[in-house]
This record gives C-alpha cells, sequence and structure tokens, in this order.
C-alpha cells in the first residue's frame, strides 16, 4: 500500500487548500479512511474520517469547515479544508485501515502517507 498526499501549503487565515491522497496497492473505497494532523509537539490527531458506507466524522474543531470525500474513478481520498485558522497549523497526513468502520485513533489505521504541510498564517 502506497498513500501519497499533496495540495499543502502557506494560506492566510480565512483562506482554503484542498489536500489530496492517492492511493496504490488499495482501493480506497473499500475500506475506512482517514486525515490525521500532527503540529510541532503535539501528538497525531484525527481530522475526519470516512467509512466504507460513506459515513463521515469530524473532529469538533473542524465540523462546518472540513469537507472529506473519496474520488472512486481516481482512486484517491479528498480534504477540502476552508475558513482555514492558524491553529490548523500542522502535517496532515492520509490513512488507511482494513475495516469498515474507524475511529479517530491511530491504532484503527495500517498504511500512512509522507505528509503534507498546511500553515496558516493569522
Amino acid at each position: 500500500v502506497q498513500l501519497v498526499e499533496s495540495g499543502g501549503g502557506s494560506v492566510q487565515s480565512g483562506g482554503s487548500l484542498r489536500l489530496s491522497c492517492a492511493a496504490s496497492g488499495y482501493t480506497v473505497s473499500t475500506y475506512c479512511m482517514a486525515w490525521f494532523r500532527q503540529a510541532p509537539g503535539k501528538g497525531r490527531e484525527g481530522v475526519a474520517i470516512i467509512d466504507a458506507d460513506g459515513t463521515t466524522t469530524y473532529r469538533v474543531s473542524v465540523k462546518g469547515r472540513f469537507t472529506i470525500s473519496r474520488d472512486n474513478a481516481k482512486n484517491t481520498l479528498n480534504l477540502q479544508m476552508n475558513n482555514l485558522k492558524a491553529e490548523d497549523t500542522a502535517m496532515y497526513y492520509c490513512a488507511a485501515s482494513g475495516f469498515g468502520s474507524c475511529r479517530q485513533t491511530t491504532l484503527d489505521y495500517r498504511s500512512w502517507g509522507q505528509g503534507t504541510q498546511v500553515t496558516v498564517s493569522s
């Protein structure tokens, strides 16, 4: 399984970014997948999850601003991030599981991408 993230960058507060995760050796529609993030000096935290049946779950602090989705034709996982805030600054990781439904814990995921940096300036 290989996961490759893209789309990170630097934006001002209130701006938007769209992250993508291209999967190989893995079909994004089969199992649940998620986006995590890790800020310097902090642990990795779950941001958004999409289950195999399409059910989505979001971290409270991003609900209403972020949208997780899958593009089955392109076999990619996406994260649309709007109204970005300085506290969203972190390395963002794509994660793939072997389960149909997952939690916001790293224990549920077996494969990780290398990460893409998101920096939001206030």
